[in-house]
């Protein structure tokens, strides 16, 4: 039987983080399993919020990876490329943005969302309106039958249907309706109880060293109701607790008990989610500081992966050529 062909990506824009980790890296390990993968680091993305600092997206790039290695992405099972060394990327994106509506990127909640949350930086340009056209290239590009999504998501898969959809009603059925892998996002959020976010500056890096992290999860919000040691705790309120939903599932019975029963404080109760945090990252970085010594190994990846999606996209966009008559 035929795999199932998946597409995603990530943008180099700095430090990987626990978010990242339970919200796609832990995933994309389960499909490598069963699916044909192609994993791509989206810098021509990241270029559209930091073109005011492209060196940087470079230096994210090799350092990104080494996570994804480290965190159990298979280069012998999955496809692992940077977008911009696949240049039908950029051309199929042209030839999208020449077909699409300009109010379909307006009305685009994924856009809208990204605007508020990078309003720091000044993306009322030209090509963020256009990202939307060039994930759908990513996507269609690679004949993707499915992406992993989250449902907050769902609008953008569905642009990109819309968008391949249009192209086959102009000219030949070329692309195929990608369908979303809906993932289930544990609920972790920043150190502040915020989405966890590099824009916000409260993430816990999955590179960050043993004082940084217990210095981080001694800093996160708890229970504001719970002042005194003496008083009880409300562990469904406390961003704490859900860290420990997520990592260390097995033992939330007995968290909820000493919170509620004020039996153990929340510095003491920080120390252990701390201990738990660092036990989950140690191998992650223990591999992550072999691959960063041999970085000739992770650019050996990455030049066969690119080799490798470069047949794929290369025979895709034969294929829209011929459909709109470019070729002779």
């Amino acid at each position: 039987m035929t795999k199932k062909r998946i597409l995603s990506g990530m943008r180099p824009t700095g430090k990987l983080h626990l978010g990242h980790l339970v919200g796609a890296l832990d995933n994309w390990v389960k499909l490598q399993q069963e699916c044909e993968c192609f994993f791509m680091v989206a810098d021509w993305h990241a270029l559209m919020s930091e073109y005011s600092r492209p060196s940087d997206i470079q230096i994210n790039i090799l350092d990104n990876v080494a996570d994804w290695i480290s965190c159990g992405i298979n280069s012998k099972k999955s496809t692992i490329f940077i977008q911009s060394e696949v240049k039908e990327h950029l051309e199929l994106y042209m030839i999208l943005s020449c077909l699409v509506p300009l109010g379909w990127l307006e009305r685009c909640p994924t856009y809208k969302e990204q605007l508020k949350e990078l309003d720091k930086k000044d993306i009322n340009t030209y090509g963020f309106l256009g990202y939307p056209v060039l994930q759908a290239a990513d996507i269609l590009l690679y004949k993707a039958d499915g992406v992993p999504v989250g449902e907050d998501q769902l609008p953008h898969l569905e642009l990109t249907r819309e968008i391949g959809r249009r192209f086959n009603h102009l000219y030949k059925d070329v692309f195929k309706d990608p369908q979303a892998i809906l993932t289930q996002v544990p609920r972790l959020f920043g150190l502040d109880g915020r989405k966890m976010s590099k824009s916000y500056g409260n993430t816990l890096n999955l590179s960050d060293t043993e004082k940084s992290i217990r210095e981080k999860v001694g800093m996160m919000f708890t229970d504001p109701k719970r002042i005194k040691f003496t008083d009880p705790g409300h562990p469904k309120e406390c961003n704490v607790y859900s860290y420990y939903n997520v990592f260390s599932s097995s033992i939330t019975d007995e968290v909820f008990n000493w919170c509620t029963n004020s039996t153990v404080g929340c510095t003491e109760c920080k120390k252990r989610l701390a201990d738990i945090l660092l036990k989950k990252l140690f191998p992650i970085q223990e591999k992550r500081e072999e691959l960063l010594k041999e970085k000739s190994t992770i650019k050996k990846i990455l030049k066969e992966g690119a080799e490798k999606a470069s047949e794929v996209a290369s025979s895709t966009l034969g294929e829209v050529k011929k459909a709109m008559g470019l070729y002779v």
